[in-house]
């Protein structure tokens, strides 16, 4: 989930292949499930170590309707061509066990990003069949933490494999293979579609309508993915759901050379002042029509003043002051001092600084309390640190209470084991851009759909970048009715907004409907 980015720092142990071929594919209908299948890891840290899948049943009530489902958590170990042994790939798949044929149920394959994240974000968030309990506001409670039946979970429409990139959860590199092996840009790509691919061989779901979810890096990942997995994997996909997105990382990087930015986030900065009321009273009634206004300004008048940079006449220069002062909540001294140009970093300090707050760069609705300590630091960000407990603590205890697997390894739910991160083609003060991967692989396959999601309170992929990146991937007019996009009122993890989190499923149900259904 935490995304890093290059100038600005910003989803197994080992299974035995005898062991595999005397287990019942982690899918296969109607095989019935064994219980508490994994084995004790021994004590050796750097990697996990081989063990046999868990597979377990459960139950759960939506509405009037039973669920039932089957979990399989465990390993899958990652091998080249030549048989040698690269690494282990942890993984947890549900499937909704009913009669349906496997040709006609989809299944989902879901990350998160980082790099460096595991998947327990949207795992627990909104896909997973349970979810971290939150208050009405959208907050965690006291510890101890607990996980509750999700209503919303997408294992109503679809079956789901929750994969934990090399590096992350329990996923690691094999014995005798460095990590850095896997730690990059294209690295990542190659592995993450190689276990999707024995995934679907050993499962049996070759049939299956197919999907990739990501969020984050996640949806960069996703992108790549959804080019790289025809072209070299033969798989297909259906449709591609991209959570919080970015295609270009020049839209992320403000800078002296880098002005788009600074247009691209004034619309999330101008959401986070409407829900903290820093906006004037006609600004303040409908956060919809505030955005359009916002929007059309930053196109007509704020974009084009930067263009102009220190040739833009000193009286525009008010003008644009004013009316930016007018949209931000920030003063309009703060803002000539600045040139103009806010960051997303120093508006998250500055919008509440008359309160002793500052604002949360996931979600500018969250909000932490200053000291020098953070005022100074870019680190700090009350709307991830809040979660990092309850997420951690219900996973290790779920994927162990109730999954039936068990690893003494440390699960890496943000690791910073894979950094330096080579970021290929975006290295050396380069900027990645995959935006053209998508628009490749939508166009040689153009049944592919995509399901773009933003959060208005975003301020890690705000959500008007992610309009721009949209606008400029260079489809045919015929095939930009590929692409859909939502909008939520959450941040960076829509789904801690309950309203958002049933939106996000509503929609990502009719989505599917739309990209499997025969043409």
């Amino acid at each position: 989930m935490q995304l890093r980015i290059p100038s600005v720092c910003l989803l197994i142990a080992s299974l035995a292949l005898s062991a595999l071929a005397q287990e019942k594919p982690p899918t296969t209908r109607p095989a019935a499930a064994t219980r508490g299948g994994a084995s004790r890891p021994t004590t050796d840290q750097s990697q996990a170590v081989a063990e046999k899948l868990s597979v377990t049943e459960h139950e759960m009530k939506i509405g009037d309707q039973t669920l039932k489902y089957r979990a399989t958590a465990g390993v899958m170990p990652l091998k080249d061509e030549a048989g040698k042994h690269r690494a282990n790939f942890f993984f947890v798949a549900y499937e909704k066990l009913s009669d349906t044929p496997v040709e006609t149920r989809p299944i989902t394959f879901v990350f998160n990003g980082g790099p460096g994240a595991a998947a327990i974000w949207l795992h627990l968030g909104t896909a997973g069949p349970k979810h971290v309990e939150l208050t009405s506001e959208g907050l965690p409670g006291t510890p101890p933490y607990r996980l509750v039946d999700n209503p919303t979970t997408w294992l109503t429409q679809t079956d789901l494999v929750f994969i934990d990139p090399v590096g992350t959860g329990y996923s690691r590199a094999a014995e005798g293979v460095k990590g850095e092996e896997f730690y990059g840009v294209q690295q990542d790509i190659d592995s993450v579609s190689e276990f999707i691919r024995l995934y679907l061989v050993r499962s049996q779901r070759w049939a299956s309508p197919k999907f990739v979810a990501g969020e984050s890096y996640g949806t960069t990942r996703a992108a790549m993915l959804s080019e790289h997995l025809l072209d070299r994997q033969g798989i297909a996909l259906n449709g591609v759901i991209l959570i919080s997105t970015v295609l270009s990382f020049q839209t992320l990087s403000p800078g002296d050379a880098n002005d788009l930015p600074y247009a691209l986030f004034l619309p999330t900065y101008t959401a986070s002042a409407f829900y903290h009321k820093k906006l004037s009273s006609e600004l303040s009634g409908d956060l919809t029509k505030t955005l359009t206004e916002v929007k059309k300004w930053v196109n007509d008048v704020y974009t084009p003043a930067l263009l102009q940079g220190d040739a833009l006449p000193a009286e525009q220069r008010k003008s644009v002051a004013q009316a930016m002062a007018k949209y931000t909540g920030l003063t309009q001294e703060f803002i000539e001092r600045a040139n103009l140009k806010v960051s997303p970093g120093t508006f998250e300090k500055v919008l509440l600084q008359d309160r002793g707050e500052l604002i949360g760069r996931f979600d500018g609705r969250v909000t932490g309390y200053v000291t020098e300590a953070v005022r100074t630091s870019t680190e700090y960000d009350p709307s991830l640190s809040l979660y990092v407990g309850p997420y951690s603590g219900t996973f290790n205890d779920y994927v162990r209470r109730e999954l039936k697997y068990e690893s003494d390894v440390q699960y890496e739910f943000l690791s910073g084991r894979v950094q330096p991160w080579n970021w290929g083609r975006g290295a050396n003060g380069g900027w990645l851009y995959v935006g053209d991967n998508l628009r490749d692989a939508v166009t040689k396959h153009p049944a592919l759909k995509v399901l773009v999601c933003s959060g208005y309170f975003d301020l890690a992929t705000p959500f008007f970048a992610t309009d721009y990146q949209v606008s400029h991937l260079g489809l045919s007019e015929s095939l930009r009715k590929n692409i859909r996009q939502t909008y939520y009122e959450g941040g960076h993890m829509m789904y801690h907004h309950a309203p958002s989190r049933e939106k996000l499923n509503k929609d990502i149900k009719e989505f599917m409907q739309w990209a499997a259904e025969a043409k």
